[in-house]
């Protein structure tokens, strides 16, 4: 931001400045995903069942790997290997974010300097991740997604959202 008035003007608004999509992306198979809390997270609607949605996750690092239902119920495609709903993921990923960020992210190592998520996954199936359970992990991003559709239900308004506002109320020197 270029001069004192930017940042006043940013300082005095509700809202926070979005990194906008790699490439755009279609919400209705993978309509939330993250890079947080260590992992590529999200989550991903059900090829079967309009109202099941499962929650997948990644590690960064190791690669260990969860997906299971909204309800807990271990997702029967992750058996010792990436099921469709993790794939899925991270192509979304890929989109959201771009391939380098979700490699850097994730720490995989790859040569090419903008990854697809078919090399990713490759790269990270060669370095044998593991299952683990999910069920907190699952509970919090599901609770997560649930609360950003809540804020799609709210009227465009500029005033402050209370449980967003825990910025400081004074100014504080940039470095």
């Amino acid at each position: 931001m270029s001069g004192s008035s930017d940042w006043e003007r940013w300082e005095g608004s509700s809202a926070a400045r979005v990194v906008p999509p790699a490439r755009v992306r279609k919400l209705a198979k993978v309509p939330f995903v993250e890079l947080a809390d260590g992992r590529l997270q999200g989550v991903v609607s059900s090829g079967s069942d309009i109202e099941r949605v499962y929650v997948s996750s990644v590690a960064a690092g190791d690669h260990a790997f969860a997906c299971s239902t909204n309800n807990n119920r271990p997702c029967g495609g992750a058996r010792g290997s990436f099921c469709n709903h993790i794939l899925a993921l991270v192509g979304e990923a890929v989109l959201q974010y771009g391939g380098q960020r979700v490699a850097r992210y994730l720490r995989v190592e790859l040569a090419d300097a903008e990854p697809t998520a078919a090399q990713l996954t490759s790269a990270m199936r060669a370095a044998r991740p593991s299952a683990v359970p999910g069920k907190e992990l699952a509970a919090a991003v599901f609770n997560r997604f649930l609360r950003h559709l809540a804020y799609l239900e709210l009227a465009p308004s500029t005033e402050p959202l209370p449980e967003l506002h825990w910025f400081p109320p004074t100014r504080t020197a940039v470095a």
